[in-house]
C-alpha cells in the first residue's frame, strides 16, 4: 500500500488520527484524514487521496498499533439486557425486526424494537462478527450475526408476545422487505 501521503501529513495530524485509533475512534479517525487531505491538497489538480485510501490508512494505524488500542466494550445484546431496554420505550412493541445493514467494515445486523403510538422504530443492538475479509477466506456462510439476531430476536418476540421478522437471513441484503414501511 502506498502511504507516502500519510507521511506528508503534519504530525499533529497523524497525532490526533493516532489518538482516535487507540480509543478505537475509527470513524473520526478517518474523518480527520479525509479534512487534513483536504486541507493539504485544496487547489491541486493532481488525483489525491479518497475516502477509501483514508480509510486504508486508518486500517494500517490500527494494524501498526494493535497491541496499545483500548477496545470499547460493546453494549449488552442478550435477550435479558435488550428487553428490559423495550420495557423503557416509549409506546408499544408491535414487532421485533431483524434488516442487514453494511459499512466499510462489512456487513451487520440490525436488531430493532418496532412501535406504534407514534409508528418509529429503536434500533436494540449492531450485531457484528469480523469484517468481510471472512468471505474472502472461506468463513462464511454461514452468517454468524444471522444466526445471532435469529435467536435472540426470536427470544425478544416470545417474550412480548410479537412478531419476530427477518427478511433475508441466509444472505445480506439490505433491500429486503420490512416488516412494514420505514416511518
Amino acid at each position: 500500500m502506498e502511504t507516502w501521503w500519510w507521511d506528508a501529513l503534519p504530525v499533529s495530524v497523524r497525532e490526533r488520527v493516532d489518538e482516535f485509533v487507540l480509543s478505537d475512534r475509527r470513524l473520526q479517525a478517518i474523518q480527520a484524514v479525509m479534512e487534513a487531505v483536504r486541507g493539504q491538497w485544496e487547489g491541486v489538480q493532481a488525483p489525491r487521496p479518497g475516502l477509501h485510501e483514508c480509510d486504508r490508512v486508518v486500517m494500517a494505524r490500527y494494524q501498526a498499533l494493535a497491541d496499545r488500542i483500548v477496545r470499547r466494550p460493546e453494549p449488552p445484546r442478550d435477550a435479558e439486557s435488550l428487553a428490559a431496554r423495550i420495557g423503557e420505550l416509549p409506546g408499544r412493541l408491535v414487532a421485533v425486526e431483524a434488516i442487514w445493514d453494511g459499512d466499510t467494515s462489512g456487513w451487520f445486523v440490525v436488531l430493532v424494537a418496532v412501535l406504534d403510538g407514534p409508528p418509529s422504530e429503536v434500533d436494540l443492538a449492531m450485531i457484528r462478527h469480523g469484517s468481510d475479509l471472512r468471505v474472502f477466506n472461506g468463513q462464511v456462510p454461514p452468517w454468524p450475526e444471522a444466526v445471532e439476531a435469529q435467536t435472540t430476536g426470536t427470544a425478544l418476540a416470545a417474550r412480548f408476545g410479537v412478531p419476530f421478522h427477518f427478511a433475508s437471513p441466509d444472505a445480506p441484503d439490505d433491500e429486503a422487505p420490512r416488516w412494514r414501511p420505514t416511518p
